[in-house]
């Protein structure tokens, strides 16, 4: 040939045929009969062809090169994706253009394209599964992210504590399913060991995400109490208290805030109380974080929402779940009894009562609650109307004076107990704790009143604590045994978590919870719905009820 560089076609290529060698060869021009081309590194590279694509292509057009010229250059080119981390994402780099056929086989992966660097945008989340693709596909991953780099923890983690059957048999589900998933327990049933047990099984670093500051305390407690894991070890990431340390507690606002910052640290994720995970912002701790072993923890961790779908995918599905009744049946928990209690509305609560049901109806006619919502969020003034009526209703429902009544009675017949009373709104539970002589516990109350407060009820061995929904999570009275539900939802898990507070086991106890409930309203609806751990609602708020009573 005349030149080693040169490409010599004889016949005439069509208008595709030279298309597709442009993708890979600058044109010459003629010459004693020949179309002359010069293939182009990087022009191949960018194609995402290998040599013997090439050679292939060649072969078909009846081209004439130089075969050992062509493999020198085209030498150690081929498809390379490199990956760095660009805070909250994984920056991909491709050497070459993506066809129509890699777009498809990558597109689960939600990949997002920033014209300006002309990298691809990756939820760390994706991360393994994503390189294990590219090398399946014959892509070299030139990795740059620096996940995992110095993943162990750099001591033997031992268990000083002994699990219950049903924590090993969580344990080995989660471990079987890939070090992935949901662990389901009933609150006082040890779900934190179970966490624990695993941390100390893979000995890696890990990320707990919790609830509260006071639940950072809690997790701090039982690793040092279960563990030989040394204090230095293990970081706090909240509030004015930042520091990453091979184990780190973090609250879930410090989380979803700083996960760009967190998740390249970390190669387990502990999630306590997932339920609250699919949660707008609170996702973004989980599509943030690269690690691929995860576990969450929750009572029950479906939610009245539906978002629990959106959940598993997150953290790998339920994997084990036990009932309250289940444990108590084996002796782990109390055994316990659910009392409903029925009151009457007094007769000018029960006028009102009846006048909002009245104008509800004017307002909607036969309209499901599902197509008043749905109005009301087009901006429909008379469904719009409709909603505060119903709010108004359930108002009426949950303050009833007859129900304050009622748990004064419940709270003198149960006198020697030491007594949890959960109410609603705040109004409601500061009526009930004056009228009991209890404690008050609210969200309004500051962190180290909480923690007065609580001090003071767990240091008496009988008494009343008023808790409105700051005390669905993170409540830890072991020696609570009577629990009074005087106002709440239909949800499931909101019943599970409140019962949980009652049974924590010890001799001769019987845990008995009371629902107040109003008789002729949509809180008979409630009751049955919240005792039914198989019901979950589509619907985001159970408002419906009082439209359907």
């Amino acid at each position: 040939m005349e030149e080693r560089d040169v490409v010599r076609v004889s016949r005439w290529l069509d208008d595709v045929e030279f298309q597709e060698l442009l993708k890979v060869a600058d044109y010459v021009g003629r010459r004693n009969g020949y179309s002359l081309f010069r293939i182009s590194r990087t022009k191949v590279a960018r194609s995402g062809l290998t040599l013997e694509d090439v050679k292939s292509l060649l072969k078909d057009l009846e081209a004439e090169y130089d075969e050992e010229y062509l493999g020198e250059l085209l030498s150690g080119l081929g498809r390379v994706a490199e990956l760095r981390y660009c805070p909250n994402y994984v920056c991909v780099k491709f050497n070459f253009l993506l066809g129509e056929e890699l777009r498809r086989r990558l597109s689960e992966f939600k990949l997002r394209y920033r014209r300006e660097t002309r990298e691809f945008l990756l939820q760390p989340y994706y991360y393994r599964e994503f390189t294990e693709t590219l090398e399946k596909l014959g892509i070299r991953v030139v990795d740059r992210t620096g996940f995992f780099e110095r993943d162990s923890l750099g001591i033997r983690v031992d268990l000083r504590m002994q699990l219950r059957d049903y924590q090993r048999e969580a344990l080995e589900r989660w471990s079987q399913n890939g070090y992935r998933g949901v662990v389901a327990l009933p609150t006082g049933s040890g779900k934190t060991l179970v966490a624990i047990a695993a941390i100390a099984t893979l000995g890696v670093r890990t990320l707990v995400v919790v609830i509260t500051r006071d639940h950072v305390r809690q997790w701090y407690e039982e690793i040092e109490k279960a563990t030989n894991i040394p204090p230095e070890l293990i970081g706090f990431y909240y509030s004015e208290e930042k520091r990453i340390a091979p184990i780190t507690i973090a609250t879930y606002q410090s989380a979803y805030r700083y996960i760009g910052k967190l998740a390249p640290y970390f190669s387990f994720l502990v999630v306590d109380e997932v339920h609250h995970l699919p949660a707008d912002r609170f996702r973004a701790i989980a599509l943030g974080s690269p690690a691929p072993r995860r576990l969450g923890l929750s009572a029950t961790p479906y939610r009245e929402d539906g978002k629990h779908v959106e959940l598993f995918p997150l953290m790998g599905g339920v994997v084990y779940y036990k009932t309250p009744t289940e444990l108590a049946e084996a002796g782990y928990l109390a055994p316990y009894e659910v009392i409903t209690v029925r009151v009457s509305l007094k007769p000018d609560e029960r006028r009102r009562y009846l006048e909002l049901r009245k104008k509800y109806r004017e307002l909607v006619g036969l309209a499901t609650f599902e197509e008043v919502l749905k109005a009301a969020r087009s901006g429909d003034l008379r469904a719009l109307e409709a909603l505060k009526i119903a709010t108004e209703m359930r108002k009426i429902v949950q303050m009833s004076e007859s129900k304050v009544e009622k748990v004064r009675e419940i709270v003198e017949r149960e006198r020697g107990s030491k007594i949890i009373v959960f109410a609603h709104y705040v109004e409601l539970a500061r009526k009930i704790a004056e009228a009991v002589g209890g404690l008050l516990l609210t969200g309004e109350v500051e962190g180290s009143k909480r923690d007065e407060i609580l001090r003071r009820f767990r240091g008496v061995g009988e008494g009343v604590l008023v808790v409105t929904t700051v005390g669905d999570e993170g409540l830890d009275i072991p020696d609570a045994s009577v629990g009074i539900l005087v106002a709440g939802t239909s949800s499931p898990r909101q019943f599970v978590q409140r019962l949980g507070r009652l049974l924590r086991p010890r001799p001769g106890k019987v845990a008995r919870l009371y629902e107040v409930i109003a008789r002729g309203t949509a809180e008979e609806i409630h009751s049955r719905r919240r005792k039914d751990l198989s019901v979950v609602s589509e619907l985001p708020e159970d408002l419906q009820d009082e439209a359907r009573t």
